[in-house]
């Protein structure tokens, strides 16, 4: 133990507390997003000590390795070959740890690794996370958006988005997704008739990258920012909680109701909107009198 004038530093423990003492360790290590500092010291010394990493692409992952000078076997573990390996690397964890890494970030997440760390357990092998880097925490955390609930719905799928964002529309939590940049205007228009163009979003771009960008603002100004300018690189995308409905009165509801209809939209389309931008239900917006 290192000790402090404010406290203390425990010193790794032993490696294998359970499982079966005699066989290696699953070990989720995380690699950097963009910048290659963005590494933990332990992170480096698991990989160097590895008897095996798999990796998604022995291309990308060399670049990183041989930056830091580690030489520990690779083996390619990706969505295609994912089953397939199952026996590669569960022999390779007889003789010693194994370290699964993405191409970038936290493996698992988003990315390979499920069924290989499910299998692992099962087996009774020990399975270790290691903290690092990923563009999920970091563009939440200055997004500007409420931080302290939300829910993280992965990459989007491709059909039913007006749907999904409709059924999310009274969530009182910040809503976070993987978008890629060619689908973001697409995502973005769905979210509008899904939460309503007034909801506040923002879209982190390249996160830790030499153009790292965030876009704030409304879903409709946002919408509007990236049919003008058509974003590139990797996209974090994300919308803040349904209001709380005690913001929204009967009075305010119906006068929103009413402009939106004096604008020429459909009640149900018109209903919709207020409805998300509100946290009032559609039907009861529905239903009300306007003059």
């Amino acid at each position: 133990m290192i000790t402090y004038a404010h406290g203390s530093i425990e010193t790794p423990a032993p490696r294998k507390p359970y499982g079966n003492p005699m066989t290696g360790t699953l070990y989720l290590v995380p690699t950097p997003i963009g910048n290659l500092e963005d590494i933990t010291l332990r992170a480096l010394r698991i990989l160097k000590e590895a008897a095996l990493i798999a990796c998604e692409d022995t291309r990308t992952s060399r670049v990183l390795l041989q930056h830091y000078d580690i030489r520990a076997p690779l083996t390619s573990y990706h969505e295609h070959n994912k089953l397939s390996k199952l026996d590669a690397i569960f022999a390779a964890l007889e003789q010693g740890d194994v370290a699964l890494i993405s191409d970038a970030g936290t493996p698992a997440l988003s990315d390979p690794g499920y069924e290989l760390v499910r299998e692992a357990i099962q087996r009774g092998y020990r399975v270790e996370a290691l903290p690092g880097a990923s563009a999920l925490l970091p563009a939440l955390t200055a997004s500007g958006l409420p931080t302290d609930s939300f829910i993280y719905l992965g990459f989007l799928p491709r059909k039913g988005l007006a749907e999904l964002f409709g059924s999310l529309a009274h969530v009182r939590r910040t809503l976070v997704a993987y978008e890629s940049p060619n689908r973001l205007t697409d995502a973005l228009a769905a979210a509008v008739e899904g939460l309503g163009e007034g909801r506040g979003c923002c879209v982190a771009r390249e996160v830790s990258k030499k153009f790292e960008e965030f876009t704030r603002g409304t879903i409709g100004e946002v919408l509007r920012h990236f049919q003008a300018t058509p974003p590139r690189g990797e996209i974090v995308l994300m919308f803040a909680p349904a209001p709380e409905p005690s913001a929204w009165d009967e009075a305010r509801v119906r006068a929103a109701l009413a402009q939106r209809l004096a604008a020429g939209e459909s009640r149900s389309m018109a209903a919709k909107q207020v409805a998300a931008e509100s946290g009032w239900k559609k039907s009861d917006v529905y239903a009300l009198e306007v003059g």
